[in-house]
């Protein structure tokens, strides 16, 4: 019985072998149907399943710049049709916030085409997150039940203050912070404090762990890391690969390493995904 049982195991594809599957919430599909195409290739390659894929058509310096009106909207349109083709596929739009209400009403017409995440980066549109018009920005997208996703890998100097009262003064819009923090992370063990005063929940503020999992798994860190994650919450902490920088491949792997339970990981791997975005 049990030889038998140990014979198919190795006989069985790949996917059989994974774990829960994965929502991938932090993909950068710059070429459309291609890109995509390549990523699946990929994970299926790797033995993963998918939950969803947060997907993205910018990244880097060149794209969404301030004024880029007309290519902003056409990259919006490209990556809310490759969701209509692909129902595992979560669009992420974005603007730039200093295009004021060129911006808010690019928002507003995302939404109306079904978007649930906007996606914006300080440090490659070139915007200051303490700026009023992101504020507005942000508040905007909450009232249309839009969460914000923002980079958070403390590239910036204080990127994650700056982003710390952006959720305080925006209470009622979601955020996802990506990379939580980078090396910085230990920042947000301040939640565990904050929650403290009346009225500092913070339900609104998620995290991914995308490219930091890589580098904390197996390391001096990895204990602290583990105790801030707890401290956020660990239900309201997402797991994202940052494709094409780094695969999901890679990224689970460094993630399965980490000292979590199996229903720890399961969450983080897709559970609180598919519950944030209704899925």
């Amino acid at each position: 019985m049990l030889r038998t049982l140990f014979l198919l195991l190795c006989l069985a594809p790949p996917t059989a072998l994974a774990a829960t599957p994965v929502f991938d919430v932090h993909v950068h599909l710059r070429d459309g149907e291609t890109s995509l195409r390549e990523y699946r290739d990929k994970v299926h390659a790797a033995g993963l399943q998918l939950s969803g894929i947060g997907a993205m058509w910018f990244g880097g310096p060149p794209q969404a710049r301030q004024g880029d009106l007309a290519k902003i909207r056409a990259g919006n349109d490209k990556v809310i049709a490759l969701a209509a083709a692909h129902p595992d596929v979560l669009p992420i739009a974005t603007v730039h916030p200093y295009d004021g209400d060129a911006a808010l009403a690019e928002l507003a017409r995302v939404a109306a085409a079904g978007v649930k995440v906007l996606k914006i980066h300080a440090h490659t549109q070139g915007f200051d997150v303490a700026d009023p018009r992101v504020e507005a920005l942000a508040r905007r997208a909450g009232e249309l039940g839009i969460t914000v996703l923002m980079d958070n890998a403390t590239i910036l100097p204080g990127d994650s203050e700056k982003l710390f009262n952006l959720v305080v003064r925006v209470p009622k819009t979601k955020f996802i912070l990506a990379h939580i923090g980078g090396l910085n992370f230990r920042f947000w063990n301040i939640l565990a404090l904050a929650r403290t005063a009346d009225g500092f929940g913070f339900d609104n503020l998620y995290f991914d762990i995308s490219a930091t999992v890589l580098v904390v798994a197996d390391s001096p860190v990895e204990e602290e890391f583990l105790w801030t994650l707890r401290n956020v919450g660990l239900d309201h902490v997402l797991l994202g690969s940052d494709y094409p920088q780094i695969g999901l491949d890679t990224t689970v792997e460094a993630f399965e390493r980490l000292d979590l339970t199996t229903d720890e990981k399961a969450k983080i791997r897709s559970g609180n995904a598919m519950k944030l975005f209704g899925r």
